[in-house]
């Protein structure tokens, strides 16, 4: 069998998980690491290929894009104009999802390259879960409630703002899909408070939720990377009343995108067509390893 080779991008929270689990995927080689500098390697990655530049790495066939949501726009052409398929975990969700996609869409079938845009499990396989709740029950209600947990592209957005020297942000539910952001951050010396409190609040990332902002003295006695989330609908079967559905995880945050992402390669590597796909448009056993005769058997 040949082994699908990956490049994970960039060696944050989410390429750290994604590192292990393309290691721990039976159908799958890690081709080494894309990174702003190849100096100062991790040990832990002893022996693992660190390149500034994919093209070191020899074939690749798919780059699993683990960096800054704001940054994959930019990111994601250079590897499909390459004729390398992508996996990203773009969180934004609405118009900002749909032009990414429209766009690397047409730049993969330029190329022959496939992208997978927002596999990560918020948008990702929640928005597999909540296609699943609607043909089960067309007419309803849907509530998807996060939390309590860190939220990874949120704490990454506050982090970025001038005079923050490191962010937390806690993403509360407060029930039928309505949240609160507690964001708690480590100040450079000198920064404004009031500021950074306000570049945080008018963010995309924040202006929608009931947002509160503490500074702290250390953000990494605070940092617990677990999450979760409920899903629950009620709603209708045809035309019978009262269906109801309950969909609950709790999971560690990193972790659980990476191995979206890292299915999704396999997705990308050998079963899409060229083009730009969300985790909802792909047949869920194409995600999996082995033998499809198997997967029936056992799966259906």
């Amino acid at each position: 069998m040949s082994l699908t080779r990956i490049a994970v991008v960039g060696y944050g929270n989410i390429g750290h998980s994604a590192v292990e689990a393309v290691r721990a995927a039976p159908d799958m080689e890690l081709a080494g690491i894309v990174r702003r500098s190849a100096a100062a390697v991790p040990s832990e990655l002893a022996g693992v290929p660190i390149v500034t530049d994919v093209s070191a790495l020899g074939k690749v066939d798919v780059a699993l894009l683990c960096c800054p949501t704001r940054s994959v726009p930019d990111t994601a052409p250079e590897y499909l104009r390459r004729g390398i398929h992508t996996v990203d975990s773009f969180d934004i969700h609405g118009e900002s999802l749909l032009a990414l996609r429209k766009n690397l869409d047409a730049i993969g079938k330029q190329h022959n390259s496939v992208a997978v845009v927002s596999a990560g499990w918020d948008p990702g396989s929640d928005s597999l879960m909540r296609t699943l709740l609607l043909a089960m029950a067309p007419k309803g209600l849907t509530y998807t409630d996060f939390g309590p947990g860190m939220s990874m592209g949120h704490s990454v957005c506050a982090k970025s703002k001038p005079g923050v020297k490191d962010a937390l942000s806690m993403t509360i539910p407060a029930g039928s899909g309505v949240h609160r952001r507690m964001v708690y951050v480590e100040l450079e010396a000198g920064a404004d408070f009031s500021a950074v409190e306000k570049a945080i609040k008018s963010d995309d990332y924040f202006i929608k939720d009931d947002t509160h902002v503490f500074a702290v003295e250390s953000i990494d006695t605070l940092k617990d990377m677990g999450h979760g989330v409920r899903m629950t609908r009620k709603g209708v079967s045809g035309v019978t009343q009262n269906q109801r559905f309950e969909f609950r995880m709790t999971i560690n945050n990193p972790a659980l995108t990476a191995q979206v992402m890292t299915s999704c390669a396999r997705a990308a590597a050998h079963h899409l067509k060229p083009g730009a796909y969300t985790v909802p448009e792909i047949a869920p056993m194409d995600l999996l390893p082995g033998d499809r005769d198997t997967l029936i058997k056992t799966l259906v």
